[in-house]
């Protein structure tokens, strides 16, 4: 339509006065044009610009030449255009060197865990109080005396939070705190082998893996169940639990001292351990479920 000629003016009517008319834009008209022209057998324009001294053949096969020669493994796209710009003096883009090994392949694969891998089959709750402990530590910031520490120990069966320790120096010593006061809660003593059977499940910061606290815990006759490398949920009630005081008792809030902070956190855990409804609980608290389970439990040695 654009190359009709005009009766009253002789000329072409012209792509712009074409589509003005028919209320097209010009490059919807230019692409349409390009795709019949593409799908009638004529190849699309080449990519302008000066060419290449090497073309991808010959590029690929320098790279994996050099891959091949290389004394090292797992190198990136990095080494490779260095060897190739500054030792074997080809003139090629680092991006043009990423593409092509993207393309086949070539790049170094992801650092994977080695070994095999770690059988766990989602499951961290158990069916009787006594069982499997949790424990972890978080920080909460202070204006006069900086980051404080409060570790805590939480029963994996109710998530009922059976000890919790706030102090300045989070050694060893005192991720042992939280521990001691749940034995004392429901074992009565910190006596030797007092909890054996007992499992302690815990992540594998500095303060767990010292000999201090390792020893002392089997001293109590404490499994120690480490969690797995890289999969924190295998630690998730102790995990869920720091949260749900974190955005319950700290969140919000400025602390002053150490003090404040372990009121603070001491009455949540009390309002917790009462209060605190759960689902896996079938809508008990920690503390009901453990009061039903020992009402049960004395019923049975009654009958």
């Amino acid at each position: 339509m654009s190359r009709t000629i005009s009766t009253s003016t002789g000329k072409s009517y012209g792509v712009k006065r074409v589509c003005l008319a028919w209320d097209q834009a010009r490059s919807t008209a230019y692409a349409r044009k390009q795709r019949s022209a593409g799908a009638s057998g004529s190849h699309p324009p080449a990519k302008r610009g000066p060419k290449p001294e090497v073309s991808d053949e010959e590029l690929l096969k320098l790279i994996r030449a050099d891959l091949k020669a290389s004394p090292f493994q797992g190198e990136g796209h990095r080494k490779v255009w260095m060897r190739l710009r500054y030792v074997q003096k080809v003139r090629v883009g680092r991006k043009r060197v990423l593409r092509i090994m993207r393309e086949n392949n070539l790049l170094s694969p992801r650092r994977s865990p080695q070994g095999e891998a770690n059988k766990h089959d989602g499951t961290i709750t158990t069916d009787a109080p006594n069982v499997l402990w949790g424990t972890d530590g978080a920080k909460v910031f202070t204006l006069a005396e900086g980051w404080v520490w409060a570790f805590v120990a939480v029963e994996h069966w109710s998530a009922e939070c059976v000890g919790l320790h706030v102090t300045k120096i989070g050694n060893r010593f005192a991720a042992l705190e939280p521990i001691s006061q749940g034995l004392t809660k429901h074992y009565g003593s910190v006596d030797k082998d007092v909890a054996r059977g007992l499992s302690l499940r815990m992540d594998h910061g500095p303060q767990y893996t010292a000999d201090d606290f390792i020893n002392q815990v089997r001293y109590w006759g404490i499994n120690t169940s480490f969690a797995f490398v890289s999969e924190p949920e295998t630690n998730g009630v102790s995990e869920r639990f720091i949260r749900t005081m974190k955005e319950q008792a700290v969140y919000g809030r400025v602390f002053r001292n150490v003090q404040e902070v372990r009121e603070a956190l001491s009455n949540f855990v009390t309002l917790y351990n009462e209060q605190w409804l759960l689902e896996k609980n079938r809508g008990r608290s920690p503390s009901q479920l453990r009061q039903d389970w020992l009402l049960s439990e004395h019923l049975l040695e009654a009958a």
